[in-house]
């Protein structure tokens, strides 16, 4: 808007004997101002309240004023959401009469104007005096949770308070239809949005937004650890993919002296196990033998010390031929360290942190089954060639903050993901490094400052086939490999032993075999990296793959080039074609409407960003494959823009320097400047646009 405007604006106001009861008059006497908001209303909305600071005699008070209130609050619920704030200040409705806004609010409210009703209250800082159930109720029904989580957000007792009546509704004997009967003709409403499952996220996640203790929720607590019962039957009983120890550890975690869960278990024993198996594990979890049936009751009596002797013998038996049939750590177990105290883990970084070092990461948590909030890392592990380090993650953060140096840790953390000298191996390490995030705040930046880092996920879907000579290997009767592990069992042969995975990693001491799969995990990616880039032909990932991987070492070391996350590599660097300098003969500059690109599916930001400076782009789609963008480029004369090891197959299916590499740790826009540098398109004012319809 205008300097000249404005000023007109507030000569026209400083002319009127009463500029109040002049704005509303104007308001009351137009009606483009109502719905969506309008740039010239909130122009002299805003102007006026500027107008009467500057001037601080003006605002008028008493009955003139309550007056202007009434009218004021009769427009609200029509004024667009911009206007709100202005007009409340220039009138002052903070020291309106708080039981006559109350009435007005329920005037609108028995309108069946609930959005408008709790916005205004939400305005006014009504809530305490609301009742929140109420308030609430339709706008749940009609699907608008954010406003109700707003309408809370300030106020603890009133979030307590909303989480126990969603609670209730939860409970398996509550009709959910009582609720919506006072409700019939409701304008918006969403039947399929309002059920127990929508309601169970919505606690889970308030209770997470307003860190609410989840005691408060039983209903939706116990139907949690009852999916995670049924779960955990069916790993055990039906996949048969969890250790038995492991089972007990979730089991007894799970249902603990709840005794309505402890119910359920034993329905469940019984349908999984005959009845002296039942009582063996009703012992186990601690059931109180009141609570079994008279069977199961009677063979709890009769149970002695020979059963778990011979569980044990059954337990050694399948141990020994299990080994055959997995991969195995090909380092001896006493290179495998537990670390629990700063000196130890001293000794690590000193191996770990020099230049041109590979380190297989990996971690470890206590699986959540669905609960509140995200896994904090209980085990970090790191494998070098000849040893594995298992960080005790929580038991040296917590030393350190005792010792009033809780930054140490972090900082070598950061220190090894940063340094581009350091190739860091993992299999999806952005997981990874949300959950260490969640468990150290220092550590929270570590994603976007990584660099050395190869992403063995990217690596996955580009393999072929099993690895030749383990091609025609029986597997068994085992659930089919997935993940990681079936990468392994790919490239090395055999797959991981997987029936750890769900351990409870924060119980310590820590089992054997949980300290020997998590050493395997950890040290199966240097096995992996080291046979792709040997042998990359075998796996149908291209023959310059070990170029690509591991790049040119320069005098001093530098990190390993292609499917990192790391600082932007050249141009010609990225695309292999001799040493990592400036072109000698830079290609003739062209305009962007010249320019015509097929974006792979990951690089979906950088299209857009191209697109609105002029250059003619087509995107893959997320479910695309990645040899799709050869296709379209050799159809329409295109460049492919792409990253990772999808470069490796598609630049072979096009012509000399029609593929490009993009480091997709940078942002869009700093990945464009790089594409079009590299080759040498000219961007001008007019260009910026002009495909925008």
């Amino acid at each position: 808007v205008s300097r000249q405007l404005k000023e007109e604006i507030r000569r026209g106001f400083a002319r009127l004997e009463d500029p109040l009861a002049g704005l509303l008059a104007m308001l009351e006497s137009s009606s483009d101002w109502k719905g969506k908001g309008h740039s010239l209303w909130y122009c002299i909305t805003t102007e006026l309240q500027l107008w009467i600071k500057a001037h601080p005699a003006v605002p008028q008070s008493g009955t003139k004023l309550k007056k202007l209130q009434a009218r004021v609050l009769g427009m609200l619920s029509q004024c667009p959401a911009n206007l709100l704030d202005p007009l409340m200040s220039i009138y002052q409705l903070h020291t309106a009469d708080r039981n006559y806004l109350l009435e007005h609010v329920s005037h609108l409210y028995l309108q069946g104007n609930y959005k408008e009703a709790a916005m205004l209250s939400i305005k006014l800082k009504l809530q305490p005096d609301q009742d929140v159930e109420k308030m609430c109720t339709p706008l749940l029904l009609q699907d608008k949770a954010n406003v109700v989580e707003e309408y809370v957000a300030e106020y603890p007792e009133l979030q307590r308070k909303l989480l126990h009546t969603l609670d209730t509704w939860c409970e398996p004997s509550f009709n959910i239809r009582d609720i919506i009967r006072p409700y019939q003709g409701l304008s918006n409403y969403k039947p399929e949005k309002f059920n127990r499952r929508v309601l169970s996220k919505l606690i889970f996640r308030l209770l997470e937004r307003f860190n609410v203790d989840s005691a408060l929720c039983p209903n939706v607590i116990n139907q949690r650890h009852l999916r995670t019962l049924n779960y955990l039957f069916y790993k055990r009983f039906v996949e048969k993919t969890m250790t038995e120890e492991n089972w007990a550890d979730h089991i007894q975690s799970t249902v603990g002296e709840n005794q309505w869960l402890q119910g359920h278990l034993v329905q469940s024993l019984l349908r999984h196990c005959d009845a002296r198996g039942a009582a063996r594990w009703a012992r186990h979890c601690q059931v109180p033998p009141e609570m079994l049936p008279h069977a199961v009751a009677e063979e709890l009596q009769k149970l002695h010390i020979q059963d778990r002797v011979g569980e044990v013998t059954k337990a050694d038996n399948y141990e020994a031929s299990k080994k055959k049939d997995y991969y195995q750590l090909p380092i001896p177990r006493e290179n495998i360290h537990f670390l629990q105290t700063w000196e130890e883990t001293l000794q690590c970084w000193e191996k770990v942190l020099q230049a041109g070092q590979v380190v297989g990461v990996d971690m470890e948590w206590k699986p959540s089954f669905g609960m509140v909030g995200k896994p904090r890392v209980a085990l970090l592990q790191l494998a070098l060639k000849d040893e594995v380090f298992l960080l005790d993650l929580p038991r040296l953060l917590e030393q350190a903050e005792a010792e009033g140096e809780k930054e140490k840790l972090p900082h070598f953390i950061q220190m090894l993901f940063s340094d581009a000298a350091i190739t860091k191996l993992g299999y999806g390490m952005s997981g990874d490094l949300s959950s260490l995030a969640a468990t150290c705040s220092a550590l929270k930046d570590t994603e976007k400052q990584m660099q050395g880092v190869v992403d063995l996920l990217a690596v996955d879907k580009q393999v072929d086939g099993l690895s030749p000579e383990h091609s025609h290997e029986e597997r068994g009767g085992r659930q089919p490999e997935k993940g990681l592990s079936l990468l392994v069992q790919h490239v090395l042969g055999k797959p991981l032993d997987k029936t750890e995975r769900l351990s409870n990693w924060e119980k310590r001491p820590l089992r054997e075999e949980q300290i020997l799969y998590a050493a395997s995990d950890a040290y199966c990616l240097l096995e992996i990296y080291e046979r792709l880039c040997k042998d990359p032909e075998s796996f149908g990932l291209g023959s310059n793959l070990t170029e690509g991987l591991v790049g040119k070492q320069s005098k001093k070391p530098r990190a390993k080039k292609q499917l990192y996350k790391q600082e932007e590599p050249s141009p010609s660097g990225q695309e292999f074609q001799g040493p990592s300098t400036e072109p000698s003969c830079p290609p003739a500059p062209i305009s962007p409407q010249e320019f015509s690109v097929v974006c792979d599916n990951m690089l979906q930001g950088l299209g857009r960003y191209l697109r609105c400076l002029g250059v003619d782009v087509r995107l893959l789609d997320n479910e695309d494959d990645h040899r799709k963008a050869a296709e379209i480029a050799r159809q329409e004369g295109r460049v492919i823009l792409t990253s990772g090891l999808p470069y490796q197959t598609l630049r072979s299916q096009v012509g000399e320097g029609r593929c490009f590499s993009v480091n997709c740790s940078q942002k869009a826009k700093e990945q464009a400047l790089q594409v079009l540098k590299h080759f040498n398109v000219q961007v001008s004012l007019g260009d910026i646009f002009s495909r925008c319809q």
